[in-house]
């Protein structure tokens, strides 16, 4: 065992600043682009039944994203550590709230997060090389009825054993991490923008469906309004993430002006391949074929194989595995920089905060960070961890708003922001009327988000008295 001397010599080591602008930008797009991409447009179609209604969605969800970019950027100059949104909170009301935050994404939204794309690839690489499931005669076996440890057990070993091995590589270096995130998402791009030139040249129009009925209680212009809310929703799923880049500025060259940069090059490459993408998903299949489809299949396959035959829905097969493998990629490089800066500030595990003497990397971050999500991969729930959490993190993302505000009346933060102060403003609205409309459509689900982030408090009180001799910066 170390000592605590050698521990405290760990902490005292820094991170690398290796990363670059495009590798930032890569990043971002990065985990962006995922799953989403390729499924939204069935979910959308259902709940909003008009192509300029899903386009604008897209676009609405785009502009919301942007203005929470604008709204990062202004904060991202008030520090050049680690930790992002966690570090603006913090700064900006204490420790207390921000490591409410960091729990809850250790707990559930980034470790949940990683595991569901570890499953999301290990399911699409078994529809190419079948796995085994050694574990199949006890698959019915449960932990309350919820937890089935041992179903589709031969896809959740390979899940696992996809995260261990990105784990290795973001363990002996960022730069490692980050190359990787660089072709993979290159070539991700690149296989988008080659299916939106094939449904361009290749595709007739579509039927036109201007509507469909939509199934609600509300009439006239409360029917539409709900209905484009659910698209809304969709869209705002498939744009989840764009923040994350915040967690490794401790890393990047340059942070208070390549960070911002990055989410907003970022952001804006996402936005224009999603909305051409969803156009062309709608010239090639009539939106009525699009609202029938079932949500398991992936609608972008559908599509390329209207245009290309069988040869079609492998290249999207491939492609979506490729996503997700970025996906993968960039959320084990970015969130346990989180955990590393929570133990640096007294509030997580103190050996968190070691940084590896050869690879400079926050090692013990990134191994806490891979077992967990592990974890949540074998009790196959953390889909509906994730879902629980909507409420909470958007909560979260009003409160990085109010925060803005705050550092920017008291003086804290002098530069000029883009929007200021529309833009936070819009942030802190919006965020009201999700958390809202959460609460009132799903209490149950809000109220399980809401115990689990709060589960966190009596841990923070424990790991100040753990660190209250610790030196921090």
């Amino acid at each position: 065992m170390p000592d605590q001397e050698s521990i405290l010599k760990k902490k005292d080591i820094p991170l690398n600043r290796v990363l670059g602008l495009s590798t930032g930008i890569l990043l971002v797009a990065g985990i962006m682009i995922g799953s989403g991409a390729f499924k939204k447009i069935v979910p959308m179609s259902q709940a909003f039944m008009s192509e300029p209604g899903i386009i604008m969605a897209w676009v609405v969800a785009g502009l919301i994203t942007m203005l929470g970019a604008f709204t990062y950027a202004g904060l991202a100059g008030l520090t050049d550590e680690s930790g992002g949104i966690y570090e603006y909170l913090r700064l900006a009301f204490g420790d207390f709230q921000a490591f409410l935050f960091g729990w809850m994404i250790f707990t559930i939204g980034g470790s949940g997060a990683i595991a569901a794309l570890a499953f999301v690839f290990s399911q699409s690489v078994n529809t190419l090389i079948h796995f085994p499931d050694p574990l199949y005669a006890w698959k019915d076996f449960s932990i309350g009825g919820l937890i089935y440890p041992f179903a589709s057990s031969g896809i959740k070993i390979f899940a696992v054993m996809t995260i261990m091995f990105l784990t290795w590589v973001n363990y002996r270096g960022v730069k490692n991490g980050g190359t990787l995130n660089n072709v993979v998402t290159g070539a991700k791009i690149g296989g988008i923008i080659i299916l939106i030139i094939a449904g361009f040249l290749f595709a007739g129009p579509a039927e036109k469906v201007v509507s469909i009925s939509v199934t609600t209680s509300y009439p006239g212009f409360f029917n539409m309004l709900s209905a484009f809310f659910g698209a809304l929703l969709s869209a705002l799923w498939a744009y989840d993430g764009w923040a994350n880049i915040t967690y490794i500025s401790g890393e990047i060259k340059n942070p208070q002006r390549n960070v911002p940069l990055a989410i907003m090059i970022g952001v804006s490459i996402a936005m224009l391949l999603y909305i051409l993408l969803n156009i062309v998903y709608m010239r090639v299949l009539p939106l009525s074929q699009l609202a029938m489809m079932d949500e398991n299949k992936v609608a972008a396959a559908e599509v390329a194989g209207v245009i290309m035959g069988n040869a079609g829905r492998m290249v999207i097969t491939l492609l979506i595995m490729i996503s997700a493998l970025g996906a993968l990629n960039a959320c084990i490089i970015v969130y346990p920089r989180l955990y590393y800066r929570m133990a640096q500030k007294g509030a997580f595990y103190p050996k968190a905060a070691q940084v590896h003497p050869d690879y400079r990397t926050p090692y013990i971050s990134i191994l806490l960070s891979s077992i967990w999500s592990s974890v949540l991969v074998v009790t196959g729930t953390f889909d509906l961890l994730t879902n629980l959490v909507i409420f909470t993190g958007f909560l979260f993302f009003g409160l990085v708003a109010i925060g803005l505000m705050k550092m920017k009346r008291n003086g804290s933060i002098k530069t000029k922001i883009i929007g200021y102060p529309f833009s936070p403003v819009m942030i802190i609205l919006f965020s009201l009327a999700l958390v809202i409309n959460t609460a009132i459509i799903q209490p149950k689900a809000s109220l399980i988000g809401l115990l689990l982030v709060c589960s966190g408090i009596p841990l923070y009180f424990y790991f100040r008295k753990v660190n209250k001799n610790t030196d921090v910066v």
